[in-house]
């Protein structure tokens, strides 16, 4: 499995936000999102090829429960499957960060992190090329949200550079076609470094206060800034 880092700090992002976990974030994406920060993992793939058993015992020495399986995209990892029924044999709680365009076919998986991406993810084509219109026809998958929802427990964190995208969300919400509890809906703001964060986060409390969604923060970037192994 190509592997671009493995480290332990606690969680940014979500319903567990603070808690101590160990990330392993595998390098290699199928989406190429204009504000991707770990274009490392994902526009110019980094990092070491590395076994399962490699890759278990380094998370194993930490002795702590939480892990994510991030990116990138760590749904188009060669074995993801068989890593995660790993971590599962060793009584790891698993969260998988997904931008939920691959189906789960029965991956282990404690809490699905999905981040469907809005159109303002999408790159310019000056810059990405080919990868515009790849990124653009493969970045929404409701049918594959669906199933994820269904059959895991999940959050669901959309990023929000602007009050527009709010539209976007709702569409896509009703084309899923599945209950959704509000509060699973998390609303987070487009940023990499903490005043822009602050400044995008006050019109996103009016929103979740209105409609019942889950303010969602940047906690390693309000404490370690956009800095690798965070």
């Amino acid at each position: 499995m190509f592997v671009s880092e493995i480290f332990f700090s606690i969680q940014g992002e979500g319903e567990l936000t603070g808690v101590p976990t160990v990330f392993v974030r595998t390098s290699g994406c199928n989406l190429r999102c204009s504000w991707c920060d770990t274009k490392y993992a994902s526009w110019t793939p980094e990092g070491e090829e590395m076994d399962i058993e490699e890759i278990v015992a380094k998370v194993d020495q930490s002795s702590c429960r939480h892990v994510v399986l991030t990116g990138g995209e760590p749904m188009v990892a060669k074995e993801i499957h068989r890593l995660a029924g790993r971590l599962k044999e060793l009584g790891k709680h698993i969260t998988i960060e997904t931008a939920a365009t691959i189906l789960p076919e029965g991956i282990a998986c404690d809490l699905a992190s999905l981040s469907p991406k809005l159109s303002n993810s999408t790159p310019d084509a000056a810059v990405a090329g080919v990868w515009q219109d790849r990124h653009e026809k493969r970045r929404l998958q409701p049918e594959v949200i669906r199933d994820w929802i269904q059959n895991y427990n999940y959050q669901l964190k959309f990023v929000v550079a602007s009050e527009k995208d709010l539209d976007e969300i709702h569409e896509l919400l009703s084309a899923v076609g599945a209950e959704i509890t509000p509060a699973k809906v998390l609303v987070m703001p487009e940023g990499t470094d903490a005043e822009t964060i602050r400044k995008r986060s006050l019109p996103l409390i009016d929103i979740c206060k209105h409609h019942g969604y889950r303010y969602c923060d940047r906690l390693h970037i309000h404490l370690f800034g956009n800095t690798k192994g965070t």
